[in-house]
């Protein structure tokens, strides 16, 4: 007689479901995960926390432009270019907390229900951080234009 290839390692399945360790059938079928420490890795390839990681890299990059860009434009520009680099520093820091908070979020709610919660804030933010690059790098060329 050759083996089911249902029936477990420790033998015939139980009728009906999948059989659970100390012979009774296992809660919600073969899906059904067993409950884990709540800070324990969903994903065995880290996806949420190389995401954060990313995130992390990107807001520290934004943050740094927007400081070395005021450097650069402060002489043409004065006290607005001061402005713009701070809001564009802030707006960097704005979208790291987001994005750390978005993780924790990220990460509870894939341990809790299986499901990702997440919004765009970081996103967000980070896009607005961009924009605020841009217009501080766009004011430093109109001023250099006009000033020849």
């Amino acid at each position: 007689m050759s083996p089911d290839p249902a029936d477990g390692p420790d033998g015939p399945a139980a009728p009906g479901g999948s059989a659970a360790p100390g012979g009774s059938a296992a809660p919600g079928g073969p899906t059904a995960r067993p409950p884990a420490e709540p800070d324990a890795v969903f994903d065995k390839g880290l996806q949420p926390e190389r995401t954060l990681l990313a995130w992390r890299r990107t807001c520290l990059a934004f943050g740094v432009a927007s400081l070395v860009g005021m450097r650069f434009t402060v002489g043409a520009m004065g006290i607005l270019a001061v402005v713009v680099g701070v809001i564009g520093a802030g707006l960097a820091v704005l979208a790291y907390a987001l994005a750390a908070t978005g993780y924790r979020r990220a990460h509870h709610s894939l341990r809790g229900q299986g499901i990702l919660a997440r919004g765009g804030l970081p996103m967000l933010a980070g896009t607005a951080a961009v924009l605020v690059i841009g217009v501080l790098c766009a004011g430093y060329l109109v001023v250099g234009l006009l000033g020849a």
